[in-house]
């Protein structure tokens, strides 16, 4: 009997998505289980500043320009 994939680390996960890469079932089954437990709060919040963006966004092209140049 096999362990259910809830019941898997997220590095067991990995590994047997690894192993079962060929199976399409099985790997959508381990992805799905492994993308339901990440946390919606570690990913990078969106800039509020869209001014303080654009500056710094501009500064970095006009580098890149002048490196060009």
């Amino acid at each position: 009997m096999t362990t259910p994939l809830t019941n898997l680390t997220n590095t067991q996960l990995k590994q047997y998505i690894s192993e079962h890469r060929n199976d399409q079932d099985a790997c959508s089954t381990a992805l799905n289980v492994l993308m339901s437990r990440s946390n919606p709060a570690n990913r990078r919040p969106f800039s509020e500043n869209l001014q303080e963006l654009e500056r710094e966004l501009n500064a970095f092209l006009q580098s890149k320009q002048d490196l060009a140049e």
